[in-house]
């Protein structure tokens, strides 16, 4: 009989990943107490992004006045919506302004991405239990979801440089959040296994909303776009759907021959909880490639401010990916053009001391020192940033800046290799992270509330054994 058109087994990829998600136990306190602070900030960055229209108009059912009962409940609003919805809602709110966690690696990502996913699916689950009057899952749930995406794609993002070709990071969130999300929704190892192939047959999402002329709000919806669309193949798993067993690796049509150019998906290291344990947050709103920038430009302020008519050129020296994304001159066109820009970031650093989510906005963008200041800038690349960058043991993400007067005196260079949300400086950064997350929760709740939400926030035994019902419930308007 002939055979050439027998069915393959699974790709080892694809298993592989399965086998993770549906068996391997997470045993590190440490990448609980981290999914607790990484779940914590996420939510602190969704409260805030809905102080901005630009945001809110694209929340709710899709079609206006749709309602669905018992449905998947969108934290700090009182949406209830079908949980492919309610994922790209909260994973919008908690992308938009540019403040959630980051992992550089080979290429960056942002892990948070998947929390909108994994929230929709968790509460879907749970309301779905409560009606058939069953207990709603704990949060631990929640976490070991969470622990286990951002390492997923981690694990992607470490190996291969898919933007380097052109495609999104975000292509990994998609993967990611089918994988967990499967589990989570009760899907078998093979409906599992069946969900990831389909992720990956979507190939490649462009990254062209990120990239020069072209940066526009999308960077800030796209990882909602990829956590929603793995609910719904998840979904469509758990009904029976197909998968397709070579996603990976058939030739010519494969993920690997089609959108990797015939290279083969590496994975360095073997899955546990790596990615989550060094995950960098952030404590500006801008991209994460300039986060080190940012307080570079703060540590020049005091000897700058009262010499910005003097500055005769600015010198910033960094790693290649913050160059390849965030290296922009000429006219800025948007609050998401403004935020991947590190001129403009340094530039209101150097003026301010400091850098709000408003500043990108076009009021506060007119004001003409700003441009002056971008004119006087280079940026160069050090070969050692870059290495390092990449580096598995130390995932910097370096950059130094120098200021020339016009009457040849110069500032000191200062450098910043690990910026503040980086896992070397987490003594430093935990208290910072909680500054943030009660600075955020103050723009949506009365007092009481807030003080509810922090205690809960600050057990981590009691967070994780919080029914995810009474968790949402709690985050609702």
């Amino acid at each position: 009989m002939n055979s050439e058109n027998a069915r393959p087994a699974p790709d080892k990829a694809l298993t592989d990943m399965a086998d993770y998600v549906n068996d391997f136990e997470i045993t590190s306190a440490e990448a609980f107490r981290m999914a607790r602070f990484c779940l914590m900030d996420a939510l602190g960055c969704a409260f805030d992004a809905l102080s901005y229209p630009d945001c809110t108009k694209l929340l709710g059912p899709i079609l206006p006045g749709t309602v669905y009962p018992n449905g998947s409940r969108v934290p700090a609003t009182q949406l209830e919506l079908d949980p492919v919805t309610a994922a790209f809602d909260t994973s919008v709110m908690i992308r938009w302004l540019d403040f959630n966690d980051g992992f550089t690696a080979a290429q960056g990502g942002h892990p948070s991405d998947n929390i909108g996913g994994i929230l929709a699916a968790a509460d879907y689950v749970s309301r779905q239990r409560i009606a058939e009057r069953k207990s709603s899952p704990p949060m631990r749930d929640v976490l070991v979801a969470m622990i286990k995406a951002y390492e997923i794609q981690g694990m992607i993002s470490l190996g291969n440089d898919l933007a380097g070709i052109g495609f999104d990071t975000c292509t990994g969130v998609r993967i990611a959040s089918t994988a967990v999300v499967a589990k989570l929704l009760g899907g078998t190892r093979e409906e599992i296994v069946n969900a990831i192939s389909n992720a990956w047959v979507d190939g490649g999402q462009l990254t062209i909303f990120r990239q020069g002329n072209n940066t526009g709000w999308r960077k800030s919806w796209a990882g909602g776009d990829m956590t929603s669309r793995a609910v719904w193949l998840a979904l469509m798993a758990l009904k029976g759907e197909m998968g397709y067993p070579s996603a990976l690796t058939m030739k010519r049509y494969g993920f690997q021959d089609a959108v990797f150019k015939g290279q083969p998906i590496v994975f360095k290291r073997p899955y546990g909880s790596y990615v989550i344990e060094n995950v960098k947050f952030k404590f500006v709103a801008a991209g994460m490639h300039s986060q080190s920038a940012a307080e570079c430009a703060f540590r020049l302020h005091p000897l700058v401010k009262d010499r910005i008519d003097e500055i005769d050129a600015i010198t910033i020296t960094t790693q290649k990916e913050m160059k390849r994304v965030m290296d922009k001159t000429g006219p800025l066109s948007n609050p998401a053009d403004r935020d991947h820009c590190a001129q403009y970031i340094v530039a209101v650093g150097m003026l301010h001391g400091d850098i709000q989510a408003s500043d990108y906005e076009d009021d506060f963008a007119a004001d003409p020192r700003i441009d002056r200041l971008r004119e006087k800038m280079t940026v160069v690349e050090e070969p050692r940033y870059s290495r390092d960058f990449a580096d598995p043991d130390k995932l910097s993400s370096a950059n130094a800046i120098e200021v020339r007067f016009r009457d040849g005196t110069s500032t000191p260079k200062i450098e910043v290799e690990y910026p503040l949300g980086h896992a070397r400086r987490r003594a430093e950064f935990l208290p910072a992270l909680e500054a943030k997350f009660r600075k955020h929760l103050a723009h949506r709740y009365p007092p009481e509330r807030q003080a509810s939400i922090l205690e809960l926030f600050a057990d981590q035994e009691r967070l994780e054994k919080t029914s995810v019902d009474e968790f949402m419930t709690r985050l609702m308007l």
